[in-house]
């Protein structure tokens, strides 16, 4: 599954099929479906990358890092901190 970002193609909001999203430019594995979950924004969300280095972060506001693809630094969005289903985790 290809993950792409909001600015265009295909977004998984609502797809729950098993697998591993990985980045529309370079195929690198980015998320996997067992770490995604239901949010009520409109693009899809995890709590984890696949890899640690899978994707490339920095500071952009106190509470959200720019989250870029750690191969080729294709745009990702934001990883949003303490947002996750669970108190203290982080949402992709």
């Amino acid at each position: 599954m290809s993950f792409c970002s909001f600015f265009g193609g295909e977004v998984f909001k609502d797809h729950f099929q098993p697998g591993i999203y990985v980045c529309s430019k370079c195929g690198y594995e980015l998320f996997s479906s067992r770490s995604k979950y239901q949010h009520s924004s409109p693009w899809p969300a995890f709590t984890e990358t696949v890899h640690q280095d899978s994707v490339s972060k920095y500071v952009e506001r106190p509470n959200a890092l720019k989250v870029s693809c750690g191969k080729c630094g294709n745009g990702l969005g934001h990883e949003f901190l303490n947002d996750g289903p669970k108190n203290g985790q982080s949402r992709f």
